[in-house]
């Protein structure tokens, strides 16, 4: 029998992955998408531009290289196809406005002991309790995000054949800007608590559709809302929730759904064996840490509040960032 003791390597792949995303954030702040996003440069061109040091700059660059971010040719630097296409400023899927969010749900998960431990989330996020300022920066810096759901969703949920769209807990009101962009005859309605509202109907306002999408205050997990539709989507606000109250909220929102009609649920999504997706079941610390009792739920919890609402079965897929989205349709009226 061998007596030498385990490998550690586990534990230091385990301490060395974070870096990668640190680089990430690191070339975003600096801004060193764009002046590539022109020509490729050397560290040294790229620093001047940046009006920084280049030898500072210079392991920088490698390790973005290593993060698969940009490519480097005997010493000159180039963005990837993806590093042009959504971290050079000004283009329409610019996603660099969301490193703060990232760093903030780093420093979020950190605290996962200490929110075990007390019982209680440790960095508590109530939507309800934010200043104006603090509101109006969160949802502008999630609003691309909604935008690219929003397009998403457009063929996946047949939304140029729909009539009415309400976006359940829609932040922004990014995915129903997008749908009805998209579809011309399509109408939305909005959903938000009372206390984020101003700030979706100022966003509405700027994409020059607010005679086509409605922003109105409502709590579905407290009744049904006051609106129907042929289609509703829920984007990642399920996994806010406790269970009982996403429960009362898919119930309360299908009884507004035609018959026929489809109900979208975007969210994190456990398997049952509660071990996959690998970045849901990490994003769940996350969610310990923010949220009193919300979580990513089981496709077996999903089935169950879809049943008990009147949709009798679903279609679900689950994108490569271990998002999941869950279809179904509402049983016709017998």
């Amino acid at each position: 029998m061998s007596t030498d003791p385990p490998s550690r390597e586990i534990f230091d792949k385990l301490v060395d992955t974070p870096y990668p995303a640190f680089a990430f954030v690191a070339g975003v702040k600096l801004d060193v998408f764009t002046p590539l996003g022109g020509e490729p440069k050397t560290a040294e061109e790229l620093a001047s531009t940046l009006n920084v040091d280049p030898q500072k700059l210079s392991p920088l660059l490698y390790a973005l290289v290593v993060a698969g971010v940009l490519t480097v040719d005997d010493g000159t630097f180039s963005n990837t196809p993806s590093a042009d296409h959504f971290l050079v400023k000004g283009g329409a899927e610019y996603i660099g406005n969301l490193c703060e969010a990232f760093e903030e749900r780093w420093r979020w998960a950190l605290q996962t002991a200490e929110s075990i431990r007390t019982g209680k989330p440790q960095a508590e996020h109530d939507y309800s309790k934010m200043t104006g300022a603090e509101r109006d920066a969160f949802f502008r810096d999630m609003h691309p995000n909604a935008l690219e759901t929003g397009r998403m969703m457009v063929g996946r949920l047949g939304l140029s054949d729909r009539r009415h769209l309400l976006d359940v807990g829609g932040g922004s009101g990014g995915l129903a800007i997008a749908a009805c962009e998209m579809c011309p005859d399509l109408r939305a309605t909005v959903i938000e608590l009372p206390s984020i509202t101003p700030i979706t109907e100022v966003i509405v306002g700027e994409s020059g559709l607010s005679e086509r999408i409605a922003v109105v205050a409502h709590d579905v997990v407290a009744s049904p809302p006051p609106t129907a539709c042929d289609v509703a989507v829920f984007r990642a606000v399920l996994q806010v929730l406790s269970h009982d109250d996403a429960r009362d909220a898919v119930v309360n929102v299908g009884q507004m759904i035609e018959p026929g009609g489809t109900m979208c649920i975007l969210s994190r999504v456990l398997q049952d064996s509660r071990l996959e997706p690998e970045q849901t079941v990490a994003q769940n610390l996350v969610f310990l840490n923010i949220y009193d009792g919300g979580q990513a739920y089981t496709v077996s919890e999903h089935r169950a509040w879809l049943q008990d609402a009147g949709f009798p079965d679903f279609e679900m897929f689950t994108r490569p960032d271990g998002r999941s989205v869950i279809t179904a349709i509402k049983a016709l009226s017998t």
